[in-house]
């Protein structure tokens, strides 16, 4: 069984791509928040009752975390969940975002616990929106060579679409490292308090790094290694 989740939403349009992009071949079970999670990080619920709907159509609703739902996943299906594959999420997820993205943290969380996955996110550039169709047709062509390699343990996969201009030819696939540049440190001042205001797109960059790589127009895929009780 592959387990589809996200940090958007049981029902955003990234995830519903996803959905487009594995169910032709794979036998999917969507265990997603029920309301967006975007930014949340690692958290887990431990502390309060998950409350869980459950919709027709192979979906689970989960009032929690994506790392919650990639829990409530195995609890509920154990050794079923051979594959998490969380995303489409709607904005890039490139170096230092890994540490506090939802959707990377479900895979991080399969990850600890021995199980395989790939987060997919699609880079939003300034002025354009997203053809979810076209997003799904590309992870739908990144999904098969990334499942049909041996599962290396205490790794993931995370994957960044990038957002050219429409019409521009079809993106390159590159295997590249996760950079390692702080994202832009900037704040002004409210009547509420700080307010963040770095500029995401003019952030620092590595050479050959996967932000370099999404931001210059190609198809961004990192391995990332956690500490996974293997």
């Amino acid at each position: 069984m592959v387990v589809l989740t996200n940090d958007d939403g049981v029902d955003a349009p990234g995830l519903a791509a996803l959905v487009e992009a594995t169910q032709n071949w794979v036998d999917g079970q969507v265990v997603a928040p029920i309301g967006p999670q975007s930014g949340c990080g690692h958290v887990v619920t431990n502390h309060r009752p998950i409350a869980l709907t459950e919709f027709s159509n192979h979906r689970l609703a989960v009032d929690g975390t994506p790392a919650d739902c990639v829990r409530v996943a195995i609890h509920r299906f154990g050794s079923e969940v051979g594959w998490i594959l969380s995303g489409i999420n709607a904005g890039g997820n490139l170096g230092a975002d890994l540490h506090h993205s939802g959707t990377v943290a479900a895979v991080r969380e399969a990850a600890i616990h021995g199980i395989p996955g790939i987060a997919f996110s699609h880079y939003i550039a300034r002025g354009r929106s997203v053809d979810w169709s076209i997003a799904s047709r590309r992870v739908a062509a990144i999904l098969p060579v990334l499942m049909a390699r041996p599962p290396e343990p205490g790794t993931f996969w995370n994957v960044n679409l990038p957002h050219p201009e429409p019409g521009s030819s079809e993106p390159e696939v590159v295997f590249c490292p996760v950079d390692t540049s702080p994202l832009p440190l900037r704040f002004r001042e409210s009547p509420e308090g700080l307010v963040y205001c770095g500029d995401y797109q003019s952030r620092p960059r590595l050479d050959s790094s996967d932000v370099a790589v999404c931001f210059g127009g190609s198809i961004a895929i990192s391995q990332v290694h956690v500490i996974a009780s293997v």
